[in-house]
């Protein structure tokens, strides 16, 4: 539209009448606040439901909760109560957490299941 002899110093043509320069100035921080949304370091680990992650003390406690509720179901089966207690005393709390880290409780119940289930065969 406006060329070298109507624009000498080639400096931006605004007129008063041009109502997109205040569009622009808006897409354009639009623009600079989407970079910085996505710029930003988002951790990739999705907890569903926000469950809290288990400690040692509480795994340590429902551990032998577990164990004493398979002693009970099979109170009538010696043989069950045997290896139930054999398992608490080779139970080690560090290796376990260090095998399945980040455990909720919904977690602990399905690994104790697949770990406890020989127990009750």
């Amino acid at each position: 539209m406006f060329n070298s002899v109507n624009n000498p110093f080639n400096r931006p043509i605004e007129s008063s009448t041009s109502s997109d320069s205040g569009k622009r100035e808006k897409e354009q921080q639009q623009e600079k606040k989407e970079k910085k949304f996505l710029e930003q370091e988002e951790p990739d680990e999705v907890k569903i439901g926000g469950r809290p992650i288990l400690t040692e003390d509480e795994i340590r406690s429902m551990v032998n909760d577990y164990i004493k509720k398979i002693k009970q179901e099979h109170e009538n089966e010696p043989k069950v109560a045997e290896k139930a207690d054999k398992f608490l005393a080779k139970f080690d709390i560090k290796k376990f957490m260090k095998r399945n880290p980040n455990l909720t409780a919904p977690d602990f119940y399905m690994v104790m299941y697949s770990e406890t289930e020989y127990i009750t065969k």
